[in-house]
């Protein structure tokens, strides 16, 4: 490498001959710097620009150079400078205290000038190439950082029309605005799906970028797996009677809980099961089998692992050999042509892998062209876990609904205020005419100055807080808010287009009772709503 030349040795010897012969075999080549003793050495060690290697000598008064190796290892300053220990002793002993010390190299003397020079020229420019892959890792990690804060900003810019969108639609479905007609329904369906496909598509982005990004956290709980399965078929069970397609479940009765994310195995399973249905020809048919999989008897030093197998098997128009290996890879399809038959952005099945591998399971494809494919998922399981299963958060939902439905039908004698803090027009619009409509008076804050001295002045009953806004953001009008004793007890709903897995965390931390990502359902915010104000 050309810019071995500029790099610095530090060669410590207490002898001059053995220091003055080193020094003329590496100083036409290297910029060098002597030590006769260990102390000496040390210091130089440290002195900016530190040394790029260090030859030690072994024996030498007061600090011997294996003492000298242990300090500088023990320094975060110099504990990555190589050390090639330079002595006249040769026994085996020798040289395995000097490598346990962390030296890279032992020569014994007398020197052979050519082998020094070999020996120092291979460390150097295997450190060289060491920090150059240290720089490019850095540089890795600050794009994949830059490239988080950019799906962090694009989902709030994304998501934030998309709210109005899809907020305006159900708003008019439900008349709010007026009575609408039924072709004009139709229209408003048609507007709906194309918006909820829309940030699905969305969210796999944000998936995918934050699978790799490792910040997903599985949140496990013991699963009846039949549930799972006949839950996630109910929403493909429309679209196949309409291409009137055959589904076929298969489920032992017996068949043990799994330790999963419910949420994320659900979503693995829909993401299948729409695949099937869209490429299986109309009167096809598609099954999803459960069984289990026999351990691996081959495994001798480890525990037998038990799997359970669940596969979704089509008639659809299947894969070729060459082409199954690219399906898992995220953003590439099979079809990339304009004028292909099937729509898709390529990123379902590289969810299905990804999350399916963080729970420590596999996938599997078989197909055939013009017969069709069997996907399969295999999760662990242990046989002797206890099925107690913890109290899923949709139960949780559901109870709390059948304990508030009569809430809406409550006649108030005084409209609940509420005050929205929102700086989109649009979103305005979209919140304020849904909630006037259900019955609540709306007072409306622009900033988050504004948001603060809204409350002090009108204390409402409810604070739904935006909190990407002009001035003082939303955590931090939170925070102002939670600081008044008269206010501490206000409910605040956090409405934000930011879905990162830490944004929810942070609402919480300022002080928010719950935290919502746009687009917002309005059924589900006037849900939430009903809950926090009912006494």
């Amino acid at each position: 490498m050309s810019n071995l030349a500029k790099l610095k040795i530090l060669i410590v010897d207490d002898s001059p001959d053995n220091l003055q012969m080193l020094m003329n075999i590496l100083q036409d080549e290297y910029i060098i710097i002597a030590a006769t003793n260990g102390e000496k050495a040390l210091k130089l060690s440290v002195k900016e620009p530190v040394p790029n290697l260090i030859i030690l000598d072994v024996v030498m008064p007061n600090m011997d150079g294996y003492e000298v190796c242990s300090q500088l290892k023990s320094n975060p300053q110099t504990q990555a400078i190589p050390v090639i220990f330079v002595s006249a002793l040769n026994e085996v002993d020798d040289e395995t205290k000097g490598f346990d010390l962390g030296a890279v190299d032992y020569i014994t003397k007398p020197l052979s000038p050519p082998v020094v020079k070999a020996r120092i020229k291979s460390h150097l420019t295997l450190q060289l190439l060491n920090q150059e892959l240290q720089q490019k890792n850095a540089a890795l990690a600050r794009a994949t950082r830059l490239k988080d804060e950019f799906l962090a900003n694009m989902s709030h810019e994304l998501r934030t029309p998309m709210n109005a969108i899809l907020g305006m639609t159900e708003g008019l479905q439900d008349e709010v605005f007026g009575i609408v007609n039924e072709a004009q329904i139709k229209a408003l369906q048609t507007i709906e799906r194309s918006g909820s496909h829309l940030l699905e598509l969305i969210n796999d982005i944000l998936d995918v970028a934050k699978i790799e990004a490792g910040q997903i956290e599985l949140e496990c709980t013991s699963v009846s797996v039949s549930h799972v399965c006949k839950s996630s078929l109910v929403f493909i069970k429309q679209q196949a009677l309409q291409k009137r397609i055959q589904l076929e479940i298969k489920i032992n009765l017996d068949l043990p809980n799994i330790f999963v994310d419910e949420r994320r195995i659900r979503q693995v399973l829909i993401n299948l099961l729409n695949n099937a249905l869209k490429f299986t020809p109309p009167k096809g048919k598609i099954t999803l089998e459960v069984s289990q999989v026999s351990p691996d008897i081959t495994a001798i030093d480890s525990p037998r692992q038990h799997f359970l197998r669940i596969a979704i098997i089509d008639t659809g128009i299947g894969i070729s050999p060459e082409n199954i290996k690219k399906l898992f890879q995220p953003f590439v399809q099979i079809d990339s042509a304009l004028n292909r038959q099937y729509a898709g952005t390529g990123l379902g099945l590289a969810l299905v892998k990804q999350i399916v591998e963080l729970h420590g399971g596999r996938v599997g494809l078989t197909s055939e062209l013009g017969v069709g494919s069997c996907f399969t998922i295999e999760l662990p399981y242990t046989p002797d876990t206890s099925d107690t299963t913890k109290i899923k958060a949709e139960d949780r939902l559901a109870k709390n609904s059948n304990e508030n439905s009569s809430l809406a039908n409550k006649v108030c004698r005084q409209a609940p205020l509420l005050l929205l803090a929102e700086d989109n027009e649009a979103n305005v619009n979209t919140f304020s005419s849904y909630l006037e409509a259900k019955g609540y008076h709306i007072i409306l804050a622009k900033n988050g100055q504004e948001v603060v001295d809204m409350a002090t002045k009108y204390h409402p009953d409810l604070i739904l807080m935006d909190i990407q806004m002009p001035g003082i953001d939303g955590l931090q009008a939170t925070k102002q808010i939670r600081l008044d004793p008269n206010l501490i007890n206000i409910p605040i709903v956090a409405l934000t287009a930011l879905a990162m897995p830490e944004d929810r965390q942070k609402c919480l931390n300022a002080g928010a009772n719950e935290y919502l990502t746009k687009p917002v359902r309005l059924k589900e915010l006037s849900r939430i709503i009903q809950t926090m104000l009912s006494p």
